[in-house]
């Protein structure tokens, strides 16, 4: 299984983006989806997660929006409202599991990670 995240980019505050993740390889209905990101020095942080609900870490809740595409093995995240403090290289990541997880640990699979820089 195979991970492609794209979609990030050098944004200013209040801006919006959307990164995507192409899964290739095995099945893709069947694996609960997260995001996650990290900054330099910090540890990977629970971003969100969908199998058949979303789940939000607080920090993006009401600004950020996941969603799948079980037709085109996509996952996605719309993120609105950037803040500075949203800087970090997303990781989109697929579980062997249709349980949605905020930990890392819960996870198979792993995208390469596309950088979020928002800046004035």
């Amino acid at each position: 299984v195979q991970l492609q995240a794209s979609g990030g980019g050098l944004v200013q505050p209040g801006a919006s983006l959307e990164l995507s993740c192409i899964v290739s390889g095995g099945t893709f209905s069947s694996y609960a989806l997260g995001w996650f990101r990290q900054s330099p020095g910090k540890e990977r942080e629970f971003v969100a997660a969908i199998m058949w609900q979303t789940h939000y870490s607080d920090s993006v809740k009401g600004r950020f929006t996941v969603s799948r595409d079980n037709a085109k093995n996509a996952l996605y995240l719309q993120m609105n409202n950037l803040k500075p403090e949203d800087t970090a290289t997303y990781y989109c990541a697929a579980a062997d599991s249709t349980v949605p997880s905020a930990f890392p640990s819960m996870y198979d699979y792993w995208g390469q990670g596309t950088q979020v820089t928002v800046s004035s």
